[in-house]
């Protein structure tokens, strides 16, 4: 039985990790980026990411807020693979997605 007023932990998965690039970080990266990225912008939201490695340049992202799903989300690197610069923007994006499905 949970306490009042506790909230489940935000998740985060990666489906076919093994199609990542070395310089993505893996992972586990890419889940830490996003749960810092959301933590910032709306930190009382609960969600839950699943992203899915299409292409060593390639993210498609399922995202649920406070139980509502989203839209797909994709991102891409159009000039190489993804590294921890991309992983960065695209943790800040998904952020974008999930302030802006908390205002509406």
């Amino acid at each position: 039985m949970s306490a009042p007023g506790h909230r489940e932990a935000n998740s985060c998965r990666v489906v076919g990790g093994e199609k990542l690039p070395g310089s993505a970080g893996g992972p586990e990266a890419i889940c830490a980026a996003i749960k810092r990225a959301v933590a910032a912008r709306s930190p009382n939201v609960h969600f839950a990411a699943e992203v899915r490695v299409v292409r060593p340049s390639m993210l498609a992202t399922r995202l649920t807020v406070n139980g509502r799903a989203l839209a797909e989300k994709t991102f891409a690197v159009m000039d190489g693979d993804l590294d921890t610069g991309s992983i960065e923007r695209f943790a800040q994006s998904i952020a974008a997605a999930v302030e802006k499905a908390v205002a509406a």
